[in-house]
């Protein structure tokens, strides 16, 4: 009798090994090389092929294919709508990650509820939870459409049997890791079983035109549980971010076939669920400090829309021999230079304070239009000025001091005025070249040097 040969398989990317190894030679991960057992390394048996083995189809020109609009359906949730580029896509498959407890499973059932009270067939698949438990939750959304049909499965050819019985326009599979295909001998989770659950759904999706959104487990270090593969394999990946102790959750786009992965969406966590939030500009200056030294307004562009963040550093000697450098929302090694450039440009002492910066609301700054709101909240900090708190500013500082012109200019400003903005420091190209909102005082600089003195004296 031959012995029985066990495998390796990485949970990153499914590269098998005969043998351990630390790193692993595919994907580079270290430590991600998990023990099959015997029989979940055999082959599975072999299943009566549901494809044809190719369509035979002719290569045509760019020309010759039919330009069709592509048809979408509002999900009832307009943030959600804006992240997904205008709403769900017929055939779709959507992969939504985040923390436990973030909202992902409250929030897709909202969805499914908003589309079957439009007359739509939404079939909700439950892994990890009973029906009694869903119907709990729901109750407390006040979801209760006739519409919306709730199954308890883990096993996919019995859920394969009933969303063919059903024949859903909307599907729901919470979660992917707690998915299995009794064929296979690995257990729920592993990264064949992932694997082969998501490419079931994918042809399924595919095939019948039914939209399917997927919840995904992430690791400690954030991303999707399971092979880097399902993130390929779907239309669109999201990811929830926010702590479970705030009430605010946003939700952003790393991957959009059918939309732009740059939008952002802004929800608040209530007892009635997920609610989104219609004014993030409002929302995120609500709680600033007023003429408070080390705060600056910026005016961000996030996908297609303008939002006002509060930029805020602190500034004070250090105690040890090398200053700390701390960000939150901020990219480190951008903060580092942009501080090089403040002490070798503007004159301002650096090289024995520590700096914090913190982005207020839990956004990501990434764009350079944000480089000279952080230095005037440092310079701020630094000397104990306080900037008026309806003064705005956004440009990006080059290495030589000068101050770049940004994207759209124009509609920042109008964002800047509608919420009752007085003044804006900015590009002077940016200012030179736009018509100035009424009411609005625009200051356009060249220099580091000269913003500062206009914001601090």
């Amino acid at each position: 009798m031959a012995k029985e040969r066990t495998l390796y398989v990485c949970a990153a990317c499914g590269y098998e090994s005969p043998r351990w190894m630390g790193k692993c030679p595919e994907c580079g991960a270290w430590n991600t090389m998990e023990e099959q057992a015997p029989a979940a390394a055999a082959a599975a048996p072999k299943k009566e092929n549901k494809q044809r083995p190719g369509t035979g189809a002719r290569a045509l020109r760019l020309s010759e294919i039919p330009d069709e609009q592509t048809s979408r359906a509002s999900t009832g949730i307009g943030e959600l709508d804006r992240v997904l580029g205008g709403g769900v896509v017929e055939g779709s498959l959507i992969l939504v990650g985040g923390d436990p407890g973030i909202g992902k499973s409250t929030l897709l059932l909202q969805v499914s509820d908003h589309l079957a009270q439009r007359g739509a067939r939404v079939l909700y698949i439950s892994g990890e939870e009973s029906a009694r438990q869903i119907r709990m939750r729901a109750s407390r959304l006040g979801a209760k459409s006739e519409n919306l049909l709730i199954l308890s499965e883990n096993a996919m050819d019995s859920a394969e049997q009933r969303w063919t019985e059903i024949g859903p326009e909307y599907m729901v599979v919470d979660s992917i890791q707690t998915m299995y295909r009794p064929d296979m001998a690995s257990a729920p989770g592993s990264v064949s079983q992932v694997r082969e659950c998501a490419s079931m759904l994918m042809r399924m999706a595919k095939t019948t035109g039914c939209a399917v959104f997927l919840v995904g487990h992430v690791t400690k270090e954030g991303a999707i549980a399971g092979p880097r593969v399902l993130e390929h394999m779907v239309d669109a990946v999201l990811y929830f971010e926010g702590d479970r102790q705030h009430e605010y959750r946003i939700l952003r786009a790393v991957k959009n076939r059918f939309g732009s992965v740059n939008e952002l969406g802004i929800f608040e966590m209530s007892e009635a669920g997920m609610r989104p939030v219609e004014n993030p500009s409002e929302l995120l200056l609500s709680e600033r400090a007023q003429n408070v030294a080390g705060s600056c307004v910026h005016c961000a562009i996030e996908g297609s829309r303008p939002v006002l963040v509060d930029v805020q550093a602190l500034a004070l000697q250090t105690a040890y021999g090398n200053p700390r450098r701390t960000t939150n929302g901020f990219d480190y090694g951008r903060l580092s230079l942009l501080l090089a450039v403040l002490e070798k440009r503007a004159g301002l002492p650096m090289f024995n304070q520590d700096v914090y910066i913190n982005i207020a609301g839990g956004l990501e700054l990434s764009e350079p239009a944000a480089d000279l709101p952080l230095l005037s909240a440092v310079a701020s900090s630094l000397r104990e000025t306080s900037i008026p708190s309806d003064w705005a500013v956004f440009g990006e500082v080059g290495l030589a001091g000068e101050i770049r012109a940004v994207s759209q200019a124009e509609r920042r400003l109008a964002e800047c005025a509608r919420l009752g903005f007085t003044s804006v420091v900015m590009p002077r190209e940016n200012a030179r070249r736009i018509k100035k909102p009424e009411g609005l005082r625009v200051y356009g600089v060249d220099t580091l040097k000269e913003a500062l003195s206009i914001l601090i004296g």
